[in-house]
């Protein structure tokens, strides 16, 4: 399971995969599902910035992110720092303590014994289950703000 998440935690895309298969090659399907509608226009589909971790530190998705405008919180891995050529990557550890909140909200999911479990077969009923965990998540928070 990738998911993507706001700065409050509220869960925005997920995209289903096997447990084998790496993080950055489904990278661009879940960031591509982004939808955030505003008051006028279009919705919004790039964040001002992605706090992701090692698994996400590939040549083409910081050139990826670079080309969209989107600023990149990820570190570099042990292998990548020593063949690091010219100026180094900009990491700020600050901010990178708040993909927590990307965690948590993971985890939050996962408290679902229907998602914990994955009771579903087939991916497109597991990926409904996901969607309505995410609906209730959102309809919660949205209940205790109002």
């Amino acid at each position: 399971m990738h998911l993507v998440s706001d700065s409050h935690g509220l869960p925005l895309a997920v995209e289903i995969t096997g447990g084998q298969a790496q993080e950055c090659k489904h990278f661009d399907a879940v960031l591509g599902a982004i939808r955030i509608p505003r008051g006028v226009g279009r919705p919004r589909q790039r964040p001002g910035a992605l706090a992701g971790d090692k698994g996400y530190s590939y040549t083409h998705v910081r050139q990826w992110l670079r080309k969209k405008g989107i600023r990149a919180v990820i570190p570099q891995r042990k292998d990548q720092r020593r063949r690091h050529r010219g100026r180094p990557l900009k990491f700020c550890p600050e901010e990178y303590r708040r993909r927590n909140v990307v965690e948590r909200a993971v985890g939050w999911l996962k408290e679902r014994r229907r998602i914990a479990t994955r009771y579903e077969k087939l991916a497109l009923r597991f990926r409904a289950m996901l969607h309505l965990a995410m609906i209730e998540c959102c309809l919660r928070r949205f209940a205790n703000t109002a």
